[in-house]
């Protein structure tokens, strides 16, 4: 599985590490992700979602109902 979010799709980004001397080299920025049960009354059953706090915060505000609906749009058909 990526590392990114089933929600928002966040994924690692890069930038620059730089030291006191002004050196820079590469580093990568990785997303907060975690991993979450849900319970949605509509299935009967929990679904487990890899999701950033930021999309947590998402599905606290829209319903899981619509962020699972949000999730199937996003996805190739042949992966459900």
């Amino acid at each position: 599985m990526s590392k990114q979010c089933q929600i928002l799709g966040t994924r690692a980004s890069t930038g620059n590490r730089v030291s006191h001397s002004h050196r820079k080299t590469r580093r990568r920025f990785n997303p907060n992700l975690q991993t979450k049960r849900y319970w949605v009354p509509s299935l009967g059953r929990h679904v487990t979602l890899t999701v950033s706090v930021k999309g947590m915060k998402t599905i606290d505000r829209i319903g899981i109902e619509a962020a699972l609906s949000r999730i199937r749009r996003n996805t190739p058909d042949h992966w459900n």
